[in-house]
């Protein structure tokens, strides 16, 4: 373990007390919102979406699908509710990178979230298709620094096995291609080198990301279910067409995949 009292240790890999409650609640957080805010004391919907790249906001919102839900006490976010079927759902938008999707987390597992799902873009390392397509992600290189204020260092963040084979399951129908594999989670997107690069491909990692091995590390450390895909659309800017999702900036296939994970986690549930 890292000697605390070294000046030139990081503070990330020093002593901590994993198992003592922090004083700063996402509770007290809500609770203080609502007070100044004036909002009532609302839960939000049961099954919950980050969408980090905003692009299934936006999507829902000029279809007229989605509505803003007027009692969310976040003070960084917006939460809209929309329907699919019988379910309704929650999401919130442009909620990119390890450290604000695991504050989100905290606040919607807080404010009645019993499953949460994260649909991130990804740049491909480890090729299985043509882009676009889907990565269940089970399991994450914690190459970030949220994971590692809730658990001991590891290499791997990982979904839990369970909840994995289900969702896997109900995902084999959907329109775009679904696999299941490994990704990278990065805080820096513009430090990934060839050398890194190497070594995760190296790894059989599939995809680089921002989100998962700290949502997945939250995951285990709170005892609640999260599920991360990665929509693998880019090689990392090396190509003319980098970046482009599909029709409705991949909203559509993107909601036919969450809404897969929803029904198997519903089943199990």
């Amino acid at each position: 373990m890292t000697d605390p009292s070294d000046r030139n240790s990081s503070p990330l890999f020093g002593v901590k007390e994993f198992d003592e409650p922090s004083v700063f609640t996402p509770e007290a957080l809500l609770d203080n919102a609502r007070r100044q805010k004036d909002l009532p004391d609302r839960s939000v919907p049961e099954i919950c979406i980050l969408d980090p790249d905003g692009d299934i906001v936006r999507q829902l919102r000029a279809t007229g699908e989605a509505r803003k839900d007027e009692a969310w006490p976040g003070y960084h976010t917006d939460i809209y509710r929309f329907e699919r079927g019988s379910e309704e759902f929650g999401i919130v938008g442009d909620a990119v990178g390890a450290s604000f999707a695991v504050l989100l987390a905290e606040q919607l597992f807080a404010a009645g979230c019993r499953f949460l799902i994260s649909v991130t873009s990804a740049g491909q390392i480890v090729p299985k298709d043509d882009p676009p397509y889907f990565v269940l992600i089970e399991r994450a290189l914690r190459d970030e620094g949220t994971s590692h204020h809730y658990r001991p260092t590891g290499r791997y963040a990982t979904l839990d096995d369970e909840l994995g084979a289900s969702v896997e399951e109900a995902c084999e129908p959907v329109s775009r291609p679904v696999y299941t594999g490994s990704t990278w989670t990065t805080d820096a997107p513009f430090r990934e080198t060839e050398t890194a690069i190497e070594r995760a491909r190296s790894e059989e990692v599939l995809a680089v990301e921002m989100e998962a091995a700290a949502l997945y590390t939250f995951a285990a450390v709170r005892e609640q279910p999260v599920v991360c895909f990665a929509h693998v659309t880019n090689q990392m800017g090396q190509t003319a067409d980098d970046f482009e999702k599909g029709k409705a900036d991949g909203s559509r296939d993107a909601l036919e995949v969450i809404g897969a994970a929803a029904t198997a986690w519903r089943s199990a549930d």
